[in-house]
């Protein structure tokens, strides 16, 4: 009983050490063991936001042959010389697949060049009179002509290995003729929450029981990057049943992410029962960012365990810090996919920690072409709200003692701007 008491009373002391951020998530993805990519072909409406599992090289020239880039006339350039509106130039109108010397032929927008022909003058500045065409302008040649291969050439890499296909991404594929595509497979996240507090959403709770939230927000982040999830509900404070929910949820996914049981309360038994599970388990507990200073990392068989904090926010900062860069790893990106970001004036002075990165919730609107960052009460790491009334939060390095009001600053954005007229 007095070995229980003296545990207890280790873990009340608080964290000893803080392993810096950037620290910590180098060695955890270090001890990974990414297995070769696992790759799936998927037609192209069906793979927007995958992740392309090779490189793609084009396999013909776009264009695939010189053609019209505009609704007009092809014609010979020299016929045009010294056109104006003042001073027409009138040329005859031929159907053939071949224009000779003074003469044009209708076109639209992505017609093959007639042979012969070398610009196209545009419709608007030209006039049909009694068969004839009135040119006004005088062209260069080339002009209004996408040449063959303009836009790609054959054996050009058109996308990275690890690229995020995007709409546009498709479409190119499309016009170079490509119905499907090699994608990573979606990498299995499962998770779970853990806590005798806790109930799920639709339950009746007991005066001293909460609904547990964090599982939908982390299963919500995964599917956003690109993973597939596998829910394994709400685990009591058990050893045993921690030990054994995580050991079936490392059987069956890619990772694992955890909420809940992860500071230095007696009840905090996760990091635990990872170590219990084999070897290296957790490599860093304890990590120098506010919110989410509770956040482990572990990793068993290869594989990652991301244990977060049961507090939503401090959830929500430790998934941005550590799940966003393991999924893009999981998924083959060679580098972290990043949020967007903007430049804004602080609005009010926020004081910080030194020693610890802390993450700013801010609001962030644009008046007259300037963007502001207004800062979002931060007290406490369960209020979720918090995150709901911001969409970006500010990194404010461990050698900074808070911003100024005027300063300004860096903005990552988690969500859509207003625009305050």
């Amino acid at each position: 009983m007095l070995y229980a008491e003296d545990i207890l009373l280790a873990r009340l002391r608080g964290f000893q050490k803080l392993t810096s951020a950037d620290e910590a998530l180098q060695k955890w993805l270090g001890a990974l063991q990414i297995h070769p990519i696992r790759q799936v072909t998927v037609p192209l409406n069906e793979a927007l936001n995958r992740v392309s599992a090779v490189d793609i090289t084009a396999q013909e020239d776009l264009p695939r042959f010189d053609r019209s880039a505009v609704d007009g006339y092809a014609l010979k350039a020299d016929d045009t010389i010294g056109a104006s509106q003042f001073k027409p130039v009138m040329l005859s109108l031929t159907a053939s697949d071949e224009v000779a010397q003074k003469q044009a032929k209708q076109v639209w927008t992505g017609n093959p060049l007639p042979k012969g022909a070398d610009a196209v003058v545009m419709l608007e500045h030209t006039q049909q009179r009694e068969g004839k065409l009135e040119v006004w302008v005088q062209l260069a040649k080339g002009g209004n002509i996408s040449k063959k291969g303009e836009d790609v050439k054959k054996g050009e890499k058109i996308i990275a290995a690890g690229a995020r296909l995007t709409p546009y991404y498709l479409s190119l594929l499309a016009a170079l003729g490509n119905s499907h595509i090699k994608v990573t497979e979606k990498p299995r996240i499962g998770i779970l929450a853990t806590g005798n507090e806790l109930v799920e959403a639709g339950a009746m709770p007991s005066e001293n029981q909460i609904f547990e939230s964090n599982r939908v927000m982390l299963s919500s982040l995964c599917r956003v990057l690109g993973a597939e999830t596998v829910d394994f509900g709400i685990v009591k404070d058990n050893l045993e049943e921690i030990t054994e929910t995580i050991t079936i949820a490392l059987q069956k996914c890619d990772a694992v992410i955890t909420t809940g049981g992860t500071s230095v309360g007696g009840f905090d038994l996760v990091p635990e029962a990872v170590n219990k599970i084999g070897k290296p388990g957790v490599i860093a507990h304890g990590i120098a960012i506010r919110p989410a200073m509770p956040t482990a990392l572990a990793v068993l068989n290869g594989k990652a365990i991301l244990i977060l904090s049961g507090n939503p926010v401090a959830a929500a900062v430790g998934f941005e810090v550590f799940g966003r860069p393991l999924i893009c790893k999981l998924l083959g990106m060679p580098q972290t996919e990043p949020l967007p970001v903007v430049t804004a004036v602080m609005t009010k002075k926020v004081a910080t920690t030194l020693g610890r990165k802390t993450f700013v919730r801010v609001h962030v609107i644009r008046k007259n072409n300037v963007f502001y960052a207004e800062p979002i009460s931060s007290r406490g790491s369960g209020m979720i709200s918090t995150l709901t009334r911001s969409n970006g939060f500010i990194i404010v390095p461990e050698n900074r003692e808070g911003l100024a009001e005027g300063e300004t600053v860096t903005v990552q954005l988690f969500g859509s701007l207003e625009e305050e007229h």
